[in-house]
């Protein structure tokens, strides 16, 4: 974790344009998820800002985009997933974009520009979050070069610092 960090409490009216903001781009309404005044807190860290929700590393921030974590776990449920091949995921797990030939399967519908979770075909875990460059009707046809732009992967920055902090929270 980061030596230096900054933590303070969101106000109500920034809490719920946070919320909106992730709601609209995650596609998941937020607030049937967490009530409408959930205890929301900023970790201001060297990378972006980390969103805790009810003590739990749920969100994140980098310029004017927010993004779920890998932690929270009722987005990933809700969310299209992109199955890749075991021999794609240390590659995914470096940052790697999501290349059409390790993929083995999409599930769920979306759009192009949606948010979709990379998951492996063994285990069907979360390895990666990630921007879906076509639609699903023609992610499908795609035999080469990236199919899924890479945003947060197991092991990045934002992985291990919420990490440290969801082991240290109890979470």
């Amino acid at each position: 974790m980061p030596q230096k960090y900054a933590r303070h409490s969101v106000k109500a009216k920034e809490r719920k344009a946070i919320l909106s903001k992730a709601s609209e781009r995650a596609k998941v309404d937020l607030e049937a998820l967490l009530g409408t005044k959930p205890i929301m807190e900023v970790i201001d860290t060297d990378f972006g800002e980390i969103l805790l929700i009810n003590d739990k590393p749920l969100l994140f921030k980098t310029e004017e985009n927010v993004f779920p974590t890998l932690f929270f776990k009722e987005i990933f449920v809700l969310r299209p997933k992109v199955v890749v091949d075991m021999g794609a995921v240390p590659h995914i797990c470096n940052g790697a974009d999501v290349m059409a030939p390790g993929i083995v399967r999409f599930e769920g519908e979306f759009q192009k520009s949606d948010l979709v979770y990379i998951v492996d075909e063994k285990h069907h875990k979360p390895i990666a979050m990630g921007e879906i460059l076509y639609d699903v009707e023609n992610a499908e046809d795609v035999k080469q070069g990236v199919v899924v732009k890479n945003i947060h992967f197991v092991g990045d920055k934002i992985w291990n610092f919420a990490k440290s902090l969801s082991d240290r929270l109890g979470g």
